[in-house]
């Protein structure tokens, strides 16, 4: 879409609120999703390819990691990381994702509980794109509860042997490192699994209807062998991921919004071509009242994930408000891509229009980094001071 749409549709002069360097750190990753994203991403999505190809593409572009200082990261503000997340996801939730799994999830737990060694060895290649991370948590009977988690990691005289299962952990068949977390005897760690361990089995989940840009896996551990130094040794407990989520979360609140803007503007667009009864569908009432009721969700959720933004930079950002602005942002996102593929009718079933790709992208963003429900919990907790994740 063009700059003097966006223009336009930023009612609320948003733009306003971003500095000179923040508005070209945008336009450089909108050039790069533009030119190297929404040219094939159609057939990305339909054949169920990730893009590995412009993994190393990413790197000098300077989003993985984007917010990590040192180790060859970075080291750029949280606004900067949430705009670059906004446009990224404007081209695919799935290529966003592995911004996400690479920066916010495996290299911010290196990054943050790591020994220096590890992050060393493990953190310039990364940002550099030269290596892929992946980051283990979610299991096939505890997704949303990682509290009852069964993977277990036991404690020997030469090391640790790893046993369990995964599921859904994003890259996990393309990883160079995957950042697993098991149970122990003193609690929940975390531990850094390099590709080719023995014992080791990462299965991409097929065929699926969402995020067929972005690569899933179930992850088998079976008599894994690990050497004392692949424990992460800062990490103690769910706190260890639940820091690294809240960094995924955060990003999430800015990418859907992207997503939401992607599907605003190719309706938007649409309606302004496309002629029903002798005039444009942008000239019926109807279609004015949903592109209307889009734009105002995108420019509040836009002015939310700013907000944030600012907080974190400050140092003042609280977990309750990531997931206010996950929950929000998220769910607002799917409806108004729903909503603009209804004004692109049949047309918008097909894979030549953004907004169903949005669409059943974004149900997997839904349920990712904490459910509906769970974020609804998190908040209900906050204001009423009573956990009810439990009875």
């Amino acid at each position: 879409m063009s700059d003097s749409t966006t223009n336009i549709s930023d009612v609320l002069a948003l733009d306003s609120l971003l500095t000179v360097d923040e508005l070209a750190l945008r336009e450089k990753v909108r050039d790069f999703t533009a030119q190297r994203i929404r040219p094939k991403i159609a057939q990305w999505y339909e054949d169920a390819h990730f893009p590995r190809e412009i993994v190393p593409e990413l790197g000098e572009l300077g989003v993985l990691g984007m917010h990590l200082e040192g180790y060859g990261c970075p080291g750029r503000s949280a606004v900067e990381y949430g705009l670059a997340a906004m446009e990224l996801e404007a081209g695919d939730s799935g290529i966003r994702t592995f911004v996400s799994v690479q920066g916010s999830l495996a290299m911010t737990a290196i990054h943050r509980w790591g020994s220096e060694a590890q992050k060393e060895q493990w953190l310039p290649r990364m940002a550099a794109g030269e290596l892929i991370g992946c980051f283990a948590l979610t299991e096939p009977s505890a997704g949303s509860d990682p509290s009852s988690m069964t993977t277990f990691a036991r404690e020997t005289a030469d090391g640790w042997v790893l046993d369990g299962a995964k599921r859904w952990i994003g890259l996990a068949s393309i990883a160079d490192i995957m950042v697993v977390w098991a149970n122990t005897e003193d609690g929940i760690r975390g531990f850094l699994v390099p590709a080719g361990t023995s014992g080791v089995t990462a299965t991409a989940i097929e065929p699926k209807l969402s995020m067929r840009a972005s690569v899933q896996c179930d992850v088998t551990f079976d008599d894994v062998r690990l050497g004392p130094d692949a424990i992460l040794p800062g990490a103690a407990g769910l706190r260890g991921p639940f820091t690294c989520l809240n960094e995924a979360r955060y990003g999430i609140a800015w990418g859907a919004m992207g997503a939401a803007r992607d599907s605003y503007e190719a309706a938007l667009e649409y309606a302004g071509t496309r002629l029903q009864f002798g005039r444009p569908l942008a000239g019926y009432q109807l279609t004015q009242e949903k592109l209307v009721n889009m734009l105002v969700e995108i420019q509040k959720g836009t002015m939310l994930a700013l907000h944030l933004g600012r907080l974190k930079d400050a140092g003042h950002l609280a977990p309750q408000q990531i997931s206010l602005g996950k929950l929000n942002n998220v769910r607002e996102a799917i409806k108004i891509a729903r909503e603009a593929r209804t004004i692109l009718g049949g047309n918008g079933v097909t894979l030549d229009y953004s907004p169903l790709r949005h669409a059943n992208n974004l149900e997997s963003v839904r349920t990712y980094e904490g459910t509906d429900e769970v974020h609804t919990l998190i908040l209900g907790q906050h204001i009423t001071g009573i956990g009810a994740f439990r009875g």
